[in-house]
């Protein structure tokens, strides 16, 4: 049973990846999560989409924030308020003890990898979710304030300071996680989730070797487009691409795609832009990929799924 390849960011990711998994068997799935944006916080490594993703696949995601536990208390980081301890990132109390799971298991020398896929097995996920890599890779962000490292710009500064440019410190002293690039290279399909070209989907990306098995996979990769109209559904990504010098828009994610995708799926309201994504020598697929309901997510993922 070949399986289905997907690169993952966060929200926008596990909501396409609910759809996925409730018309493919989710054992079938194999899904490979950026941890460019993770971070330690009180002394614990958070990992923000790996935890997204497989919260969502277990069914405990926060329906309406889309990360985080559903019901999640935040008694913990109250407390730790009033002894004077920061508490702009939010962790709930149950939330708490994934990370602190995750951060004995690392001091203990086991690899992230093999401490994702106990979890997934505890939370009674079924598809392998795998971090991008095992070795450390950071976000950092250049603002004309300076240097800064992802969550501090996200998160505490709310995405306020214009983006001149990022890097992945780290990326190129890292390697693929186990099973990663086997999984690229014999893959039924592979799709590259409606995440953020820039700061999700870029540091997998950026991982020597895995940009050049999709290149040279014999597997169609389509890519879903982020944008709609010119817009992020979710976060940050127009207005980064804009300051960056980019434009934001749905074609523009598809030039930075080019060299490996072959389908790339645009929302209705984008259909316009089929001439020029078909000019970059891509099939093109336009749907609705606003995963406003279950509905949504399934049927979009049925439609890219028959795409490939």
């Amino acid at each position: 049973m070949k399986q289905i390849v997907a690169l993952a960011g966060g929200v926008g990711a596990a909501r396409f990846l609910d759809g996925l998994a409730r018309i493919v068997k989710p054992q079938r799935l194999f899904i490979i999560s950026n941890t460019a944006d993770d971070a330690e916080l009180h002394g614990l490594h958070v990992s923000p989409d790996l935890d997204t993703v497989t919260y969502t696949l277990a069914g405990l995601a926060h329906p309406a924030h889309g990360w985080g536990l559903a019901g999640d208390s935040f008694q913990c980081l109250q407390a730790l308020g009033r002894l004077g301890a920061e508490t702009w990132f939010q962790l709930g109390d149950r939330d708490l003890a994934t990370h602190i799971y995750r951060t004995e298991r690392l001091r203990q020398g086991v690899p992230l990898s093999r401490i994702t896929a106990e979890t997934c097995s505890a939370l009674g996920v079924r598809a392998k979710v795998v971090p991008m890599s095992d070795d450390p890779v950071r976000t950092r962000v250049r603002t004309p304030r300076g240097e800064i490292d992802f969550q501090t710009w996200f998160v505490r500064r709310r995405a306020h300071d214009r983006v001149l440019s990022v890097r992945f410190a780290g990326a190129a002293q890292a390697r693929p996680a186990p099973g990663v690039l086997d999984a690229i290279r014999s893959a039924a399909a592979i799709i590259i989730c409606p995440s953020n070209p820039i700061i999700s989907i870029g540091p997998i990306l950026a991982v020597p070797g895995i940009r050049e098995a999709l290149r040279s996979t014999a597997a169609a990769v389509a890519a879903i487009s982020p944008l709609v109209g010119g817009r992020a559904l979710k976060g940050p990504a127009a207005r980064m691409m804009k300051s960056m010098g980019l434009r934001a828009s749905a074609s523009q994610v598809a030039e930075l795609y080019r060299d490996f995708v072959n389908v790339f799926v645009l929302d209705r309201r984008d259909a316009n832009l089929v001439p020029e994504v078909t000019a970059m020598g891509m099939r093109t697929l336009v749907a609705n990929t606003i995963m406003s309901d279950l509905h949504a997510k399934k049927a979009l993922a049925r439609a890219v799924v028959e795409a490939l």
